[in-house]
C-alpha cells in the first residue's frame, strides 16, 4: 500500500495537527526507490525530520517505526502501532502470528501471478469485517491513486515480515508505544494483545473486536479518537503514563 490509504481518515482530524504523509521505497510516490531491509526503511523515516514526531505505522509501515524507536529515539515522541505485530511470523514459543508458510506461498504467488496475489492480499486485510467489500474497494482505489508497488518492494517486503522479530526491541525503546490491533485480524492475532502486555510490559493495547487489518477504514471515527487522545497531551506539553513528554506532531 502507499500513503494514499490515509486519505480518508485525514478529513477527520483537527487543523492543529501538522500531518505529514510518507511512502515507504518501492511505494507509491517513493516507487522508483529501493530497500533490502527494516533499517532501509527506519533510516528512510529518520531522514524525513529533525525534531521529535507522533508516528502512526500500518502493518509493515508498524515494524519500521518500531524500529525507527529503536535506532532513533530523538525522533519519536510517541507511536501509534495499527495492527502490528514485533514478530509477524510465528517461531518456536511464538504461536501469535503467521505460520511462514504463509509468507513464503504469497513469495511463490507473487513470482507467478503478481495481480491474483494482490487480490488476494487485500481480501485479506478485510477478511471477516462487516461491508468488506466496500474496504477492498477502498484499498483498491488507494491503490491506483499513486500507483502499484514495484515487484521488487513486494519481495523485500514480504522478506521483511519473514525475518524481522523487535520482540526484544519493545523492552528498550523510551517512547510511549500504543497498539490498535483488529478483533477479527487474518494476519495479526487479537490474541497478541494479552501478550504484548504481560510478556513485553505494553500499556496502551487497544483491540477494535470487530475489525480485521485495517481498523482505520473499517472504524475511522474509533481510531481518530485515540490518535487524538495521545496527540493532545503531546500539543500541550504534559507527561504522559509512561513519564514521557512529545514535540511536533507526525
Amino acid at each position: 500500500m502507499n500513503s494514499a490509504v490515509w486519505d480518508n481518515v485525514l478529513g477527520q482530524l483537527p487543523s492543529w495537527l501538522q500531518v505529514s504523509l510518507l511512502d515507504l521505497p518501492g511505494h507509491g510516490s517513493m516507487a522508483g526507490t529501493g530497500f533490502t531491509s527494516l533499517d532501509d526503511l527506519a533510516q528512510v523515516l529518520a531522514a524525513s525530520g529533525n525534531r521529535p514526531a507522533l508516528w502512526v505505522g500500518w502493518s509493515m509501515g508498524a515494524l519500521a517505526v518500531m524500529r525507527l524507536a529503536e535506532l532513533y529515539p530523538q525522533r519519536v515522541a510517541a507511536a501509534l502501532l495499527v495492527a502490528a505485530n514485533p514478530c509477524f511470523v510465528t517461531r518456536p514459543g511464538w504461536e501469535t502470528a503467521v505460520d511462514a508458510a504463509v509468507f513464503e506461498q504469497f513469495a511463490s504467488d507473487l513470482a507467478r501471478q503478481q495481480e491474483k496475489t494482490l487480490r488476494r492480499f487485500l481480501a485479506l486485510q478485510v477478511k471477516g469485517v462487516d461491508d468488506a467489500l466496500s474496504l477492498v474497494r477502498q484499498l483498491q482505489a488507494s491503490l491506483k491513486a499513486r500507483g502499484n508497488a514495484s515487484t521488487a518492494a513486494l519481495d523485500s517486503g514480504l522478506a521483511v515480515l519473514l525475518h524481522s522479530d523487535l520482540r526484544a526491541s519493545l523492552k528498550t525503546v523510551d517512547a510511549p508505544l500504543h497498539w490498535l490491533l483488529g478483533g477479527r485480524d487474518a494476519l495479526v492475532p487479537a490474541e497478541l494483545a494479552p501478550v504484548l502486555e504481560k510478556d513485553y510490559g505494553q500499556k496502551h493495547v487497544r483491540v477494535q473486536a470487530d475489525a480485521g487489518h485495517a481498523p482505520f477504514l473499517s472504524h475511522p471515527q474509533a481510531f481518530v479518537q485515540q490518535l487524538l487522545s495521545i496527540a493532545e497531551p503531546l500539543r500541550s506539553g504534559h507527561v504522559s503514563a509512561d513519564g514521557k513528554s512529545g514535540g511536533e506532531r507526525r
